[in-house]
């Protein structure tokens, strides 16, 4: 048989730099933390910015804006739902597991 391994994909390997060229926050050794909290936020705020550049884009679309098609307005809102739905499916991931701690036996 073939010495077949799976090794971890490399955008997740520690101390990768992200492709905005930043440091990462999570490198060994560091000392940086992420703040969960943050984090979260961050990711509502762009899902918030993705759904309203979709909503303005729709309505430019609806006026007869000649420099917006269908298909582009078509493509935006399809990103800010598939980005809405990632977003629910990580807080129900969240709530699940905080449920599962809560109802741990100590």
């Amino acid at each position: 048989m073939s010495d077949f391994r799976i090794g971890p994909l490399p955008a997740f390997e520690p101390g990768l730099r992200p492709a905005s060229g930043a440091p990462a926050t999570n490198a060994p050794g560091a000392g940086a933390q992420v703040d969960f909290g943050d984090l979260i936020k961050r990711a509502i705020d762009g899902v918030n910015e993705t759904q309203m550049s979709s909503s303005a884009l729709a309505e430019r679309f609806e006026l007869g804006d000649p420099g917006v098609d269908l298909v582009r307005v078509m493509v935006e809102m399809q990103k800010a739902r598939v980005s809405f739905e990632a977003v629910a499916q990580v807080r129900n991931k969240f709530v699940e597991a905080y449920r599962e701690i809560m109802n741990m036996q100590v």
